[in-house]
């Protein structure tokens, strides 16, 4: 299948790449990266979000990417979403050009002060109810609510993002009765349909929507999701509100899985109490049973619970959102970029996303070739290297904490990387080294043993998704590698000069 060649467009005048000058990475995706940019004519700011065609007919995401335009059509103007402002595509790439979330997202804010007080979670929590019922009014259901999707604006008030994973048109008027649920244990049936619905899920592409530890049961198991789906997730967001963590959570997706499907949910003593008793009435297993599911859109009960007492629905968006104190002390974590300082703009970079940008945004030269960010000289040739030369590295290496692990090879290339199985398993942080020998082998820096190694061969192929994701593909299997850095494209020419030199050009 092709992309189709009819330019995507809308009502505002058509518009290319070339009417904005692309700044930094702000977001990315499987098939997507999203760029801070600013047009030319305006001087605004936009966040451009780039869908590479080709990627999407290969993970096969048409589906996905008209989902995402046609929910943002129809949620463009209201308060609590993205303003679509236009679209527009070339041969390569199709462009969304959305509001900039100039706050991050609510999962950074939570990051930064690990929890949210009773009152900033309080109205947090009314402010999505208000975004969820916007969305159920017109038909859609989100299906994939977590607090990374959750963007915040300039006064921290929430823009709800991502609606790839969203049901549209067809939604039920009413959440779904359901047979199958009820109070008596059935916990080994359950664990074979969950696991003959996570091997389905493998072979069929994109039949697995949401996030795991958000992901309802009823999508869980392979069952028609419904508005109460998103209630669900609603109530795992206020949890982890008021506690910095999702309420199920496990070392893989498997077992998150079981956790949802077998209810395994614990509160602390300190959980207020209110928020318990609404968090429990969202997390129901039968979505037909969760609070909400008979009402209709506003969702009177949730808005009259008792953990939204003196909440003015009408008012939320007035004035500025209650920031956590840690935000407002302008404390964060070591790796947490500050969102308040604007962005400075390279008044050499010209507008369009093209080499000169790429190499703006990593921080090279404007003669820097993307195909080549790296120079073959920053990557220690160990070809030619003397028996003499190569012990008296080694003699210097052996103070690094990860010789241990190199069997007395030099280290070409180090670094973290995220590292995932496949689409159903969570990443793992892990130290990669790139060694002579050659060998790249992967260790668990907590527990500090070696967890694996990727096997060299001539079919050995390095391939580039984006700044920081690349896949290693060998004859047996292909390695899902991010760098949280967003050197990607310093791992491809390392291990490729590496590659040259044992194999040859």
């Amino acid at each position: 299948p092709t992309m189709s060649s009819e330019p995507v467009t809308n009502n505002r005048a058509r518009k290319s790449d070339r009417d904005f000058i692309f700044g930094k990475v702000i977001g990315e995706g499987s098939f997507s990266v999203v760029y801070l940019a600013k047009e030319i004519h305006t001087s605004k700011e936009w966040a451009i979000k780039v869908c590479e065609k080709q990627q999407i007919v290969r993970e096969k995401k048409q589906d996905y990417v008209k989902r995402e335009r046609e929910a943002l059509n129809r949620l463009s103007g209201i308060p609590g979403f993205l303003n679509l402002y236009c679209t527009f595509q070339d041969p390569r790439n199709l462009y969304f050009v959305m509001t900039f979330a100039r706050k991050g997202t609510l999962l950074k804010l939570l990051e930064k002060g690990k929890t949210f007080d009773v009152d900033c979670a309080r109205f947090y929590s009314a402010e999505i109810l208000l975004a969820i019922e916007h969305m159920h009014t017109n038909n859609i259901i989100h299906r994939d609510l977590k607090p990374e999707n959750i963007l915040l604006d300039e006064n921290h008030h929430i823009l709800i993002a991502d609606f790839g994973s969203s049901r549209l048109d067809d939604v039920e008027p009413e959440c779904e009765s359901s047979d199958e649920y009820s109070d008596k244990d059935d916990t080994e049936s359950d664990s074979d349909e969950l696991k003959a619905h996570m091997k389905h899920s493998k072979r069929k592409r994109g039949s697995f929507v949401g996030t795991a530890q958000y992901v309802s049961p009823e999508i869980l198991k392979g069952r028609r999701s419904s508005k109460c789906s998103d209630l669900w997730s609603y109530g795992c967001i206020i949890y982890q509100m008021l506690t910095g963590f999702p309420p199920f959570r496990g070392p893989n997706d498997y077992l998150i899985f079981q956790k949802i499907t077998k209810l395994e949910l614990a509160f602390s003593s300190d959980f207020d109490c209110k928020a318990k008793d609404l968090v429990s009435k969202l997390l129901v297993l039968d979505p037909r049973k969760r609070i909400g599911a008979d009402d209709n859109s506003p969702y009177a009960s949730i808005r009259n619970h008792d953990f939204h007492r003196g909440i003015d629905f009408s008012a939320l968006r007035i004035g500025d959102a209650p920031v956590p104190v840690a935000d407002v002390n302008g404390t964060c974590s070591e790796d947490m970029p500050s969102t308040d300082e604007p962005f400075k703009f390279s008044d050499n970079v010209k507008p369009g996303l093209n080499a000169e940008s790429f190499a703006a945004m990593i921080g090279l030269s404007s003669d820097v070739k993307t195909e080549n960010v790296v120079r073959t000289s920053e990557i220690n040739d160990y070809s030619n290297i003397s028996k003499e030369e190569k012990f008296s590295r080694l003699e210097k290496q052996k103070s690094d904490v990860w010789h241990q692990f190199t069997d007395d090879e030099l280290i070409i290339k180090r670094g973290f990387v995220n590292k995932r199985k496949g689409a159903l398993y969570v990443p793992r942080r892990r130290m990669l080294l790139l060694t002579t020998g050659p060998h790249l082998i992967y260790i668990d820096p907590v527990q500090m043993v070696k967890k694996g190694e990727i096997p060299w061969s001539k079919d050995l192929k390095v391939e580039i998704k984006n700044f920081k994701t690349f896949y290693i593909h060998t004859p047996l299997r292909t390695y899902y590698l991010e760098d949280p850095e967003g050197y990607a494209l310093k791992w491809r020419q390392a291990i490729e000069v590496t590659y040259n030199n044992f194999y040859g050009n």
